[in-house]
């Protein structure tokens, strides 16, 4: 390349400056912290130090707090009546321009809050520079979060309630079938089919209850707090907190600009929640394999093999198995991310937001295809009764013999005897007589036939909590009216309804 003269590098020189002052100038106007630069930022640094790619879905929080906190600031006198009313009106234009999609990001939005106040300057003029008095990104962004999230885990809860409903459905349609029940992936003891979706029930339950007690968290107002010190013009917060309909309000602003346990702890939730449904997809898999044959998937919830024309895989199944490691790796990437930050807000806890969006849609869709599998499921009762063998039933025969005044330990290796000497003999459990049992142990005798009915082995099991009859029967009923009274939000509390 020739090398450039001196004028052309005076005039080079001179252009790039012109250009550079241009873009500050611009810059200026558009960011809410550019009065203190002079020079231009980099356009890599640019786009990495960006947000509103992401945290733009929080376009109706950024508003409502904005539309609370011009309420509040109005009260102490920062503006009058006629701006609040100004800037209340401008901010329900922009909000109707982010519903109805005619929202027109520019260059110069940074992040979502830059976007709408941008927006409001364009509508209503200078008068909306008031808006930010007192107020920093720090506490108005922990704030949307906050909103964003609390609206979040409602639809969330909504996607749990409705597959807990279809667990109770089918546990009730489908109390009589039995199937084998496993320990270490060994065939334990028979239980009834209700029994194993009520035990994923239970877990779900457990679920919804700690997320219903993270909501009451989230809810805690962080706004008025500014940048860290507070606010100067004595707001009243609890004006705000009730404004927004919060449950409470922070206690110590340098606290309330940093914090992101509620974000942490959602996270922390949803790899718990998704821990569960991986486990659940897991047996599911195998008991839809030809080896169990106990289910079989809807095709809306299988696909095939690009290969082998035979194949039918569940696939879902595994999506969900899979995502719990995504979800669980939002989780852990978030807690590294804090762990150094120091006291009050740091750009590192701008991580916070796709960590939250993205933990969210993925379980969204894990809970939904998770309850289309399971309303879609057709199960197979003949093969988990013929899944059932007389083994199974070793425990019963010791416990023929506890009934009959034998200790357990001492019952519990006589029927170990017994399974050995049909090992020894080549034949099931059940298939020994009378005499070989009795050489085991005398107290055996003709009413030992009783022990190899699946059904009555099964009822036996009739303690609170067990796979017996009128146990299951009453786990369903206690999980329907768990339900029937904890289905519901209302102005931020659960209520019975």
């Amino acid at each position: 390349m020739p090398r450039k003269s001196k004028r052309q590098r005076q005039c080079s020189s001179a252009s790039m400056s012109r250009w550079r002052r241009e873009d500050e100038s611009e810059e200026d106007g558009s960011k809410l912290w550019g009065g203190r630069f002079t020079g231009a930022t980099d356009p890599v640094m640019e786009a990495f130090n960006a947000s509103i790619g992401y945290d733009k879905r929080m376009w109706k929080a950024d508003i409502e707090g904005s539309q609370a906190y011009i309420k509040a600031i109005e009260k102490v006198g920062i503006v009058t009546a006629k701006e609040r009313d100004s800037i209340l009106k401008g901010l329900e234009q922009v909000k109707a321009e982010w519903k109805n999609g005619s929202f027109e990001l520019k260059a110069g939005d940074e992040d979502i809050h830059t976007a709408n106040e941008r927006r409001l300057k364009e509508l209503i003029g200078g008068t909306a520079g008031k808006l930010h008095t007192g107020r920093s990104r720090n506490d108005q962004v922990a704030t949307d979060m906050r909103l964003w999230l609390s609206e979040a885990l409602q639809t969330l809860r909504g996607h749990l309630v409705a597959l807990l409903q279809v667990i109770c459905q089918r546990a009730e349609n489908e109390v009589e079938v039995l199937m084998p029940g496993y320990t270490h992936l060994q065939r334990a003891q028979p239980i009834r089919w209700s029994h194993w979706l009520l035990s994923y029930g239970w877990m779900l339950q457990r679920d919804v209850q700690r997320l219903d007690q993270l909501r009451q968290r989230v809810m805690v107002l962080p706004l008025g707090s500014g940048a860290l010190a507070g606010n100067p013009f004595g707001v009243d917060r609890n004006f705000l907190q009730s404004e927004l309909n919060m449950q409470d309000m922070s206690k110590n602003s340098l606290d309330a600009v940093s914090d992101r346990d509620f974000v942490a702890e959602f996270l922390f939730w949803a790899s718990l929640h998704s821990v569960h449904l991986s486990r659940w997809a897991e047996d599911l898999i195998l008991y839809c394999s030809k080896e169990f044959a106990f289910v079989t998937l809807s095709d809306a919830y299988s696909t095939g093999s690009s290969l082998m024309p035979q194949k039918k895989n569940a696939d879902s199944l595994e999506l969900i198995r899979g995502k719990a490691g995504r979800i669980y790796g939002n989780c852990c990437g978030f807690m590294m991310c804090l762990k150094g930050v120091p006291s009050t807000y740091n750009k590192d806890l701008q991580e916070d937001k796709e960590a939250m969006f993205d933990t969210y849609d993925t379980l969204t869709g894990v809970v939904q295809v998770a309850t289309g599998v399971l309303s879609t499921l057709k199960i197979h009762p003949e093969v988990m009764q013929s899944a059932l063998s007389a083994d199974m039933l070793a425990t019963d025969l010791a416990y023929y013999l506890v009934r009959k005044g034998v200790p357990f330990r001492e019952a519990h290796g006589k029927a170990g005897e017994c399974v050995a000497l049909a090992e020894k003999k080549g034949c099931s459990l059940s298939d020994l007589t009378v005499k070989d049992m009795k050489s085991v142990h005398d107290l055996f005798g003709e009413d030992v036939a009783e022990v190899w009915n699946f059904n009555h082995s099964v009822d036996q099991y009739s303690a609170a909590g067990g796979t017996g009859l009128t146990s299951v029967q009453q786990q369903i009923s206690d999980l329907q009216t768990w339900l029937r009274h904890h289905h519901s939000f209302a102005n931020g509390s659960v209520v019975a309804v």
